[in-house]
């Protein structure tokens, strides 16, 4: 069972299967419905109707069995929900991290189930492995477009059933895969990079529309400097994140940077640059992959944000969903409600989601 979602990606998985001997059946997820959520930009994010059928398309031209689930009503709930609630609770969520084993993987494995397949399989550019008992997510070899980084939280059941089989591949090779089997429109498709219910990117105006009134709950909070010094009033502090520094609508002279955020009292704190860093920090909602338990410290190289280089630090268990990670150098801009993921070498160790930040 292959998710699908109308790209190059997934389509090239499907075929890639269905050229190794598999069984292939495609499944496509009807998560959000763009118009009646009031978005301006009518039908154009990843997982939009024009790509449902676009991904129909395909699949019929394939000879694959296709299926469609609506599961809209859970994906607002499950993840759109957090989504808002994150935010308010002054953090900055990443809403596909948790989508991949909350609504992707329980709907493609559900229907895999129904229908009699072994395996489910995605167009994630990641490897896995099994070695000591365990299955263990490994970095793809294109370190460009590898996506573990999103692939953190799946469980061991999951990662069981899973095939990625473009994470031995470039993604020029998966590009020349397709125009050498005629899918040459498919190779050209530009890529969505947005979070799939926001096309037009614009979070603040999401906010306002799924939260009427938000404006007057939140605006007219405090601009704080770090010594405690009033600088001005601010829009609404879930219209913030860590480590902003353009359109803060307010000048001081220097530049300034958002480092941290107080919701409970409507409190930005402002600080230059060297204010942003951080030694430590704590994650929840812990997911260890490579490892059934770690009983002591164990050396890692650890991953705050997609497009960054893991940093070399120290993981130690605090209790069963909680870990502190010490950085052997300060590391700018840990924002709380971001994946924190860790690796040793290719390997995933484990992720979970920030909690908060220190400096010693």
């Amino acid at each position: 069972m292959v998710g699908i979602s109308g790209g190059i990606d997934s389509s090239m998985t499907a075929i890639l299967l269905h050229e190794q001997g598999y069984k292939v059946s495609t499944i496509t997820l009807r998560v959000w419905d763009y118009m009646s959520a009031g978005c301006n930009m009518k039908n154009n994010g990843c997982c939009s109707v024009d790509e449902m059928y676009s991904a129909k398309e395909f699949s019929e031209k394939a000879g694959f069995n296709h299926y469609i689930d609506d599961v809209r009503a859970d994906f607002d709930k499950v993840i759109v929900s957090s989504f808002v609630d994150e935010y308010m609770k002054g953090g900055t969520p990443n809403p596909c991290v948790m989508c991949n084993p909350n609504i992707k993987w329980k709907y493609m494995l559900h229907k895999a189930n129904e229908l009699g397949c072994d395996f489910v399989a995605t167009g994630h550019y990641a490897q896995s492995r099994f070695e000591n008992d365990r299955h263990i997510l490994c970095k793809a070899v294109d370190e460009n477009k590898d996506q573990t980084y999103f692939l953190w939280a799946l469980n061991q059941e999951y990662l069981s059933r899973t095939l990625f089989p473009l994470g031995g591949m470039t993604k020029s090779q998966v590009r020349d895969i397709a125009t050498d089997r005629g899918f040459v429109k498919l190779a050209a498709k530009r890529e969505s990079q947005e979070v799939c219910f926001i096309p037009d990117n614009d979070y603040r105006g999401f906010l306002r529309r799924r939260n009427p009134g938000i404006d007057e709950k939140v605006k007219g909070g405090d601009f704080i400097s770090t010594g405690g010094e009033k600088l001005g009033e601010h829009e609404g502090f879930p219209f913030y994140t860590i480590g902003q520094r353009k359109g803060l609508k307010i000048a001081l002279g220097k530049p300034m940077y958002v480092v941290d955020i107080d919701a409970a009292t409507n409190k930005i704190i402002l600080g230059e640059e060297k204010d942003l860093a951080s030694i430590k920090m704590q994650i929840g909602r812990l997911n260890l992959i490579k490892f059934s338990e770690i009983p002591d410290s164990i050396e890692v190289q650890t991953k705050i944000r997609y497009r960054q280089q893991p940093k070399p630090s120290l993981f130690r268990m605090v209790d069963n969903d909680k870990a502190e990670i010490v950085f052997k150098h300060e590391i700018n801009s840990i924002t709380p409600g971001q994946s924190a993921v860790f690796y040793q070498e290719n390997d995933v160790v484990g992720g979970g989601i920030i909690i908060k930040r220190s400096k010693e």
